[in-house]
C-alpha cells in the first residue's frame, strides 16, 4: 500500500469505472477519465488522503480516499471517504486494509471523524463499514437518480479518536 500518484490515475479509473457504468454503487453518471482521477488524486492529497492497494507485482488492485465532507470551514474536522476494489478483490480484505491506513493518515492531518455515504442496498459495503466501527447516523431517502429511479444513500460514521477538545 502506498500514496497514490497521478500516475495511478489511469488503473484508477479502470477499477472505478464498472461501479459508475454498471451500479448505483457510485452516483455519478459517467465514468470519469484518468485526466479526471489525476486532478482529484493531487486534490485529495494536498490535505486528505488517497491510498492505492497493489499487487506482489505492482499492479494497482484498489483504493481509498478521504476528500472534504463539505465544503463550509466547520466541517475541517470531518471527512468522507471511501474505498473501491478491483472485481476480482471484493471480499479479500483489501478494502479493510487501505480503510486502515487511510484512517492513520487522516487522523495525523487532524480529521477527528470520517463519514461515507452508501446507495443502498449495498451488502457488502455496510456490511464492511459496521465491521470497521462504523454507525448508521441517517439515510437520505430518494436523493440520487440512476439507473430509471430513485437511491436512497445511508450514511455511516466514525470517530477516528476520542479528542474531542477544541482543534489547533
Amino acid at each position: 500500500m502506498r500514496d497514490a500518484v497521478p500516475a495511478d490515475a489511469r488503473r484508477c479509473a479502470e477499477i472505478y469505472a464498472p461501479y459508475v457504468r454498471d451500479s448505483a454503487i457510485s452516483l455519478e453518471l459517467e465514468a470519469p477519465d484518468a485526466d479526471e482521477l489525476g486532478r482529484r488524486i493531487i486534490a485529495a492529497q494536498r490535505d486528505h488522503a488517497w491510498l492505492v492497494l497493489e499487487d506482489d507485482d505492482g499492479s494497482v488492485t484498489g483504493y481509498a480516499y478521504g476528500g472534504p465532507y463539505m465544503s463550509r470551514a466547520g466541517y475541517r474536522w470531518s471527512a468522507a471517504v471511501s474505498v473501491y476494489l478491483d472485481g476480482n478483490r471484493r471480499r479479500s480484505g483489501g478494502g479493510r486494509a487501505l480503510y486502515g491506513v487511510l484512517f492513520e493518515r487522516l487522523a495525523g492531518r487532524g480529521i477527528r471523524t470520517v463519514l461515507a455515504g452508501i446507495t443502498v442496498p449495498n451488502d457488502a459495503s455496510e456490511g464492511l463499514h459496521r465491521a470497521l466501527g462504523f454507525e448508521l447516523v441517517g439515510t437520505y431517502r430518494r436523493v440520487g437518480w440512476k439507473q430509471g429511479r430513485w437511491h436512497d444513500v445511508a450514511w455511516y460514521q466514525k470517530d477516528l479518536g476520542s479528542d474531542w477538545s477544541p482543534p489547533a
